[in-house]
């Protein structure tokens, strides 16, 4: 883990964010985000925690543009992130659990085209992206394979291929061990260790904290749509709360550096 710098530039500001859905039985509404208060630093590696329901996936799809908040201000590199969409697009990728949601093309290689054509970008520059995001996530053998038959981490390793193919400098992964073995586990470790390595901003949402929190620059504890945590990861687990759904993954490493499967 590395101590981030006190002049570290502030990606996103998001202050009192609600999100309420309403149907006909209640018509008040179900918030399921309650007004979160957090900030994500450019280059870091933010780790949000959260039992199921928590509103983790909620608050990444707000902060990816997918979704609008109800209430509350979310500021985009000081602009409000209403006024950012275009550049939000180019510049944040969201990988989702289900990978296979994701993946739109038939081979490795269509699929990684797909952003790149859908930007419009030049037939050079595609072709420069591709040959470079196969070449980092190690997809350059596979290139010609059928998407549906890679294996589970190789699906989660295509998912990162397109979003840096369409040049994003922010990756943020939703629960990115489900469903996975051990390999496949290790496969996402390495793509998190490279983007660090990197300089990308990586978000990545789990409740699986003993795979990955050595990584983590800090940690945020996500529970019924309130952030009610956040900071340096020892010093947060030290003041973990049973009733917030996290388990401290230490009782089984020695601190939280020690906490990765890689």
């Amino acid at each position: 883990m590395t101590k981030l710098d006190d002049k570290t530039e502030v990606l996103y500001s998001v202050r009192g964010l609600k999100k309420k859905f309403f149907n006909s039985v209640d018509p008040n509404g179900f918030e399921a985000l309650s007004g979160v208060d957090l900030d994500i630093y450019k280059g870091e590696c933010l780790i949000i925690a959260g039992a199921n329901g928590s509103g983790k996936t909620l608050l990444m799809k707000i902060l990816a543009g997918l979704l609008q908040a109800t209430e509350g201000e979310i500021l985009f590199r000081g602009k409000p992130l209403e006024e950012c969409k275009s550049q939000i697009r180019r510049s944040v990728g969201l990988v989702f659990q289900d990978s296979d949601a994701q993946i739109l093309g038939e081979t490795v290689e269509e699929d990684i085209r797909f952003g790149p054509e859908n930007l419009k970008l030049p037939k050079e520059e595609i072709e420069s992206r591709l040959e470079e995001t196969l070449s980092l996530l190690e997809l350059s053998e596979k290139r010609g394979f059928a998407s549906r038959h890679l294996s589970g981490g190789e699906k989660r390793r295509l998912a990162v291929a397109g979003v840096l193919a369409m040049g994003c400098e922010t990756v943020i992964m939703d629960e990115p061990f489900a469903n996975l073995d051990w390999p496949g586990v290790v496969q996402v470790l390495k793509i998190i260790s490279l983007l660090k390595q990197g300089s990308k901003t990586v978000i990545v949402l789990t409740h699986e904290l003993e795979k990955v929190l050595a990584f983590a620059d800090r940690l945020a504890i996500l529970w019924k749509g309130k952030v009610r945590d956040s900071g340096d990861a020892e010093a947060v687990l030290e003041r973990l709360k049973a009733e917030w759904g996290v388990r401290d993954p230490r009782k089984a490493y020695r601190s939280a550096g020690d906490c990765t499967w890689l």
